[in-house]
């Protein structure tokens, strides 16, 4: 069965992150996964500072405003993209299951679909009141390169066993609580390599939008 037969189109992705900066990989995935999908819109949602980032080299490089700003520019170009801010104008950590609880308020007829890496799964059985996330909307999780799924833990092999979804038509049986694995769309590129890049004085503009290489050199930004 198709996505178009499935008729997911009352459903909203959701794709949290640094996006420090927002580049190709991000967007291509996500597009991908929403056409997989039959998703018609995506929330980008720059996060304000992510728990799991607490080290120096991991809390973000360009200021929230900045990174919104990208976000933004991001979205311009596009029907599918929205900035959604609110976890930058929170103060403290941002929690993923209070911006979907926040959603489900907003959105209480759509179902929710949140987007993560195969990085982000293997630590998803740490994140905060993570059984509570899965009971607000379905995960859907792109593969990686160097992540094999060989590489879960026990934990999250169990919570695989209980909630994977296997076939893409139990997506739009339950409103919440499946794990689905999107088709393969390998996008191996990392913010941490383009900063780097910048750093260099190489050039980041092939995974890069254009315009946001031009804010990113406008601002004098990763150098």
């Amino acid at each position: 069965m198709t996505s178009a037969t499935l008729d997911l189109t009352n459903g909203i992705g959701i794709l949290g992150g640094t996006f420090d900066p927002i580049h190709l990989g991000h967007t291509q995935s996500a597009q991908a996964v929403a056409n997989e999908l039959g998703l018609t819109k995506v929330l980008l949602i720059p996060a304000h500072i992510p728990p799991h980032k607490t080290s120096a080299t991991l809390v973000p490089h360009a200021s929230a405003e900045q990174r919104a700003a990208m976000v933004e520019i991001a979205c311009q170009s596009s029907k599918l993209f929205f900035c959604d801010p609110r976890e930058l104008k929170r103060s403290g950590h941002s929690y993923t299951v209070e911006t979907l609880k926040e959603l489900k308020q907003q959105y209480p007829e759509q179902t929710l679909y949140f987007i993560i890496g195969m990085d982000s799964l293997m630590s998803f059985t740490s994140w905060h009141q993570y059984q509570e996330i899965l009971t607000l909307c379905h995960l859907v999780v792109n593969t990686r390169p160097n992540y094999p799924i060989e590489q879960l833990n026990k934990t999250t092999k169990a919570l695989l066993c209980q909630h994977q979804a296997s076939d893409i038509t139990e997506l739009s049986q339950d409103k919440s609580g499946r794990i689905y694995f999107a088709k393969a769309c390998f996008f191996d590129i990392s913010s941490t390599q383009i900063r780097q890049h910048l750093a260099q004085k190489q050039s980041g503009h092939l995974q890069l939008q254009p315009e946001i290489s031009e804010f990113i050199h406008k601002n004098k930004l990763y150098r």
